[in-house]
C-alpha cells in the first residue's frame, strides 16, 4: 500500500503525527499539513488518495478548503471536527465530504473508515485513472458534473442511484451482487436488503431505459446481481 498516499490536514501536530503513525503501521504513505492552504496545495500538487481534514485550521478552514478541493478533484475527504451536532455533520456532508468523525475519536475507528472510504473508491474506478465521461452507446455519464443523459436528454438520479450506476458503467460487463453494490454505495454503519438495492435498480430502469421491461443497459443476472451491457 505504499503506492496511496493520505494527506492529514490539521493545525494540531501532535494529532497529526498520532494519526500518521496509525496509518503507516497500516502500510500507507502520509503527508501532513497544518492549515487550509497548505492543504489545498498539498492535494494539487501531489498524488495523495484521500484526505482527513479538521475543519478548524487557519488561514483557510476545512470546508472552505473541500469546496475549493471539489471543483477540481473527487478523493474521498473524511473530516475532523470537535462539533458533535447534526447540523454539523450535514454541513460538511453537503460540501462534499464523504466521512464525519467527531473528536475525541478512536484512532483504530479511524483507520477503519479510511480502509473503507479507499475501498469504494477503488470499486468506483478513482478519478486519476478512470474517464471523466463514460459512453456506452446512448447513455453517458459525467463523472465530474455527476450528470446522466440518455439519447442525449439528461436523467435526474437520486445520489444513491447515481452511484450505483456509475459503478456499474465504470465495470461494464461485469456482475455485482446486491452485497457488492452495499458495500461500494452504502455507508458501513447503514443496513440494506436486497429488496432495497432491487427497488433502486428499479427506479433507476424507469430513469434510463426507453422500456423498463425490456432494458438495453441495465440487465438483471437472476440469482446473481446486475451489469451494465451494450
Amino acid at each position: 500500500m505504499d503506492n496511496i498516499k493520505i494527506l492529514v490536514a490539521d493545525d494540531d501536530r501532535e494529532i497529526v503525527d498520532s494519526i500518521a503513525i496509525f496509518l503507516r503501521a497500516e502500510g500507507y504513505a502520509v503527508e501532513k499539513a497544518y492549515d487550509g492552504l497548505e492543504a489545498l496545495d498539498a492535494v494539487m500538487s501531489g498524488d495523495i488518495s484521500l484526505i482527513i481534514l479538521d475543519i478548524m485550521m487557519p488561514r483557510q478552514n476545512g470546508l472552505e478548503t473541500l469546496m475549493k478541493l471539489r471543483e477540481k478533484k473527487n478523493i474521498p475527504v473524511i473530516l475532523l471536527s470537535a462539533k458533535s451536532e447534526d447540523s454539523d455533520k450535514i454541513l460538511g456532508l453537503t460540501a462534499g465530504a464523504d466521512d464525519y468523525v467527531t473528536k475525541p475519536f478512536n484512532p483504530s475507528e479511524l483507520t477503519a473508515r479510511v480502509k473503507s472510504q479507499l475501498r469504494r473508491y477503488t470499486m468506483l474506478g478513482g478519478i486519476s485513472t478512470s474517464p471523466t465521461k463514460i459512453r456506452i452507446d446512448g447513455l453517458e455519464i459525467d463523472t465530474d458534473a455527476k450528470t446522466v443523459f440518455v439519447d442525449g436528454n439528461e436523467v435526474r438520479l437520486t445520489r444513491i442511484e447515481y452511484r450505483i450506476l456509475e459503478l456499474l458503467c465504470r465495470n461494464r460487463g461485469k456482475v455485482f451482487s446486491a452485497e457488492e453494490i452495499y458495500r461500494a454505495v452504502w455507508e458501513d454503519d447503514v443496513v440494506v436488503g436486497d429488496s432495497t438495492i432491487a427497488v433502486h435498480i428499479r427506479h433507476i430502469r424507469e430513469k434510463i431505459e426507453i422500456n423498463p421491461k425490456e432494458p438495453r443497459y441495465l440487465k438483471v443476472v437472476w440469482g446473481i446481481g446486475y451489469k451494465i451491457t451494450q
